[in-house]
Parts: C-alpha cells; structure tokens; sequence
C-alpha cells in the first residue's frame, strides 16, 4: 500500500487527512479518550504538549546564515503578511460579535477566526510554488516564514486590536520552546537536521489531536463559510503582498501571491489561544473549522493562480530569470 503517497496528493493532506480523522472520532466516539486512558488518551488529547515539541524543532530548523536577499524577502512577505492580518483583525473586531456569527453565509465568523486565517503563510506551499515559478532567492524566501508558526503573532495581532489581553509571562511561554530550538539549531548544524527531522514527523499527531476538538456537525455548518473565508484571505493578502513584493523585494509579484495561503498549522491557533484568553472559547470551535477549511481552499486556489499569474509574467517579461528547480527538495510543509 502507498499510503504516504496518497496522502501527499491532497493539499495540506499530511495535516488536514489525520484533523479529519481525529474530527470522525470525536463527531461518532467522543468517549474514546477517556475509555482507553493512558497513551491513548495523550494522542487524542494532547494537542499542547505535541504542539510544543513542534514549534520547539520548527525553531531549530531556522538558519540566519541565509543571503541578504532571501532575508529581505523574508521580511517583507511576513510583514506585510503580519500588517495586512493585523488590519483585517481590527476590522472584524469592531463588525463582528467576539463569540462569532451564530446563523448565515458567514456562520463562526470572528475576530479570532479572521486572525487565525490570515496570518501564517502555508511555507512549504510557498516553496514548492517559488520552486517552480520564482529563483533559487525568491524559493529560500520561507526561512522567516516559520516565525509566524505557533500562536504568538496571534496573540500580538489580537492585542493590538484589542479584542484581547495576555499577560507578558504568557508570550513568553508561547514562544519560549520556539526560541530554545532556534538557539540550539543555530549552534549546532547537528542539533538542527537532528531536531529537523521531527517537524514533519509531528504534524499527524497534533493534527489527530486538534481534530479531536472538532464536531464534524460544526464543519457541515460552516463548510461553505470556510470556502469563502479561504477566497478572503487570498484575495485580502494577495494584493498588497504582490504590491509589496514589486515595490520592496524587487520582484514581480509571484512570490506576493505564492505567499498569500493559509497555514495549516493555523488550524491549532484558536484552541491554543482561546486556553489562554476564556473569552474566545465560544467562537473557538467553529474557528478551528473555518481555519481548516480556508486552509485547504488556499491549499488548490493559490498554486493555480500563482501559476496563470507567473506565466502571465513571463509573457511580459520573456527574458526574466529561469525559474530555479530543485532548490528547496526538502521545503519543511506547514
């Protein structure tokens, strides 16, 4: 059987496949965990401490010997991706009930939902794309990306609009595994394939774990929702990440638009975040379900537009670079 392989055919499936399963086993058996206990248990609901481990080898995998060129594409795309998502929070805030929108098109639409959805870049997408469409530079351009992995720039989005405070201790304690790897990555380029190997190890356990919080009933309900919500982050970060990629990085817009995904490990933000801030356990639920939804529509929508934009590109500019292949084999998928 050629199972890996299958699942690599979907989009974000390393990811998305096992949040499904583990959505199956909460919609039909939601006693499961308590009834097996022990290690069994830990899978189904241990989303905190395998996520911790993730982000602490994410970290590792962080190399600052990088070119110039690929930190300032770096930068670029995750900061405006960061302002962008930022702006749109704020909006929602102001438009939206903090517990979310309860009945319609736009069922589970939140200020948490809106945040979780735009603001972490599918990284191994934007690499696998960048490959194929952009240069050796524009495809190393998702080192930084990984940054925006885990829930902190959430939370700093969520305060900055302020529809949510943390206490200081409490961003520390997101990022803290994060840095520790970072650290240790960056002093031993052993530690660093060593703990590498594990961020996509650890993606199908915590995403059985986060499906684990997911009613499958909640997903019917909100399916629709989430296609729309994946078509929003596109089209809301797409503009000015193209823009900014034709203005600051130099380019010509291809990697604005390859970056303008949804993550899957966003898909863990609004149950991590809504841990830490009570007040966002209401909307949580249906967040975690638009997220995952908007993930996989980004996941087929950015590759094909991405695609008719380059090309469309190079037929204004024929001279343009040959796009680079076979720079980033191993790109690290979110």
């Amino acid at each position: 059987m050629h199972i890996k392989k299958a699942i690599d055919k979907v989009p974000g499936g390393l990811m998305l496949v096992p949040l499904i399963l583990g959505a199956l086993c909460k919609t039909f058996f939601p006693w499961a965990g308590s009834y097996f206990g022990s290690f069994t248990n830990g899978l189904i609901t241990g989303t905190g401490p395998i996520l911790a481990v993730w982000f602490f080898c994410m970290g590792a995998t962080i190399d600052l010997r990088a070119t110039g060129t690929v930190l300032r594409k770096s930068g670029n795309l995750v900061v405006v991706k960061t302002l962008v998502a930022w702006g749109s929070t704020y909006v929602a805030a102001q438009f939206l009930p903090l517990e979310g929108v309860q009945s319609g098109l736009f069922m589970g639409f939140s200020a948490l939902a809106i945040c979780a959805a735009m603001d972490m870049t599918n990284g191994g997408l934007y690499a696998a794309i960048m490959n194929q469409y952009g240069s050796k530079e524009e495809s190393g351009a998702f080192v930084l990306m990984s940054i925006e992995s885990g829930p902190l720039v959430s939370m700093l989005i969520l305060g900055a609009s302020g529809v949510a405070t943390f206490e200081p201790h409490l961003f520390v304690g997101a990022v803290l595994p994060f840095l520790i790897g970072f650290l240790l990555g960056n002093l031993d380029k052993d530690l660093r394939e060593f703990f590498g190997r594990g961020v996509q190890t650890l993606i199908p356990f915590f995403g059985f774990a986060l499906g684990n919080g997911i009613d499958l009933h909640v997903i019917a309900q909100t399916g629709l929702g989430g296609i729309l919500l994946g078509v929003i982050v596109i089209f809301i970060t797409g503009i000015p990440l193209i823009l900014a990629d034709r203005i600051i990085g130099g380019g010509n817009g291809t990697a604005g638009l390859a970056a303008s995904s949804a993550a899957g490990a966003a898909v863990a933000n609004p149950m991590i975040i809504a841990e830490m801030a009570p007040q966002f356990k209401p909307a949580a639920a249906a967040a975690t379900s638009l997220v995952a939804a908007a993930c996989l529509t980004t996941a087929i929508l950015v590759p094909i537009l991405t695609g008719i934009y380059a090309k469309h590109m190079k037929a204004r500019n024929p001279v343009a670079e040959k796009p680079v292949e076979g720079a980033l084999e191993g790109a690290v998928k979110s």
